[in-house]
């Protein structure tokens, strides 16, 4: 897991700020960093869990511009056809998760994920998900919840790829809305910059999709997969 520290404008465009923007969080302590001379430095642990925290708190319009910036960022590297639908498989989906609780949740999506083969130590997976939740809830509205590793370590899974859980009933799970919780995405990836996109298109297609009810109404793993592809396409148009 990298302690490797940044400067600034290596920060910014780490998380795809503004430098401005980045140093205005630092100086009001919201963002763990060090000023040094004329220069913020940031520790890339830290940063990164920041930057998911961040993320998951903006509302649709932030989410909206921080994906605006992902897609010309993945433009001009020539991946402008990456999505997330082609992340998920029919052996890690569940439509009919038993939980009846937090905890349950994060057992059952971590065992959901292992039985794909792809994660590397499943008991680490499930105390990297406690911490997450215990520092804030990875539930964003609209029924979603996005759990992830509080620190990111690319070490943790063979591949990228997206555990998807549809629990039995809504657990409350730690909404804004206070909404429960009833779709469960865990997302497991082996690259940050990767990992930031999965969840800003995932949370957009939860705010500016109907794809939470389309996957109320799937009644396979593989209609599952091809609600989030069509979503994925129609928000993409």
């Amino acid at each position: 897991m990298s302690r490797e520290i940044l400067n600034l404008k290596q920060a910014a465009e780490h998380v795809h700020l503004e430098e401005n923007e980045l140093k205005h969080f630092a100086q009001r302590g919201e963002i763990e960093a060090m000023k040094r001379g004329d220069d913020w430095l940031f520790e890339h642990r830290a940063l990164d869990e920041w930057a998911q925290r961040n993320l998951l708190a903006a509302n649709e319009k932030g989410l909206r511009e921080q994906h605006r910036v992902m897609m010309d960022e993945n433009r001009r590297a020539d991946r402008a056809s990456w999505g997330v639908a082609d992340l998920f498989y029919a052996e890690t989906i569940d439509l009919a998760v038993q939980a009846k609780a937090k905890a349950g949740i994060l057992r059952d999506m971590t065992d959901l994920a292992d039985r794909g083969g792809k994660v590397y130590d499943p008991d680490g997976l499930f105390k990297e998900l406690e911490a997450r939740e215990a520092a804030a809830s990875t539930a964003i509205g609209e029924g979603m919840a996005l759990l992830h590793p509080r620190f990111h370590d690319p070490y943790l899974f063979e591949e990228s790829f997206i555990a998807y859980g549809r629990s039995v009933r809504p657990i409350f799970f730690g909404a804004a809305d206070g909404e429960g919780t009833r779709h469960f995405f865990l997302i497991c990836s082996t690259n940050h910059e990767e990992h930031l996109h999965i969840l800003a298109r995932l949370a957009i297609l939860a705010h500016g999709t109907d794809l939470m009810e389309r996957l109320d109404a799937v009644e396979t793993s593989e209609d599952a997969i091809a609600a989030i592809r069509d979503c994925e396409a129609e928000y993409r148009k």
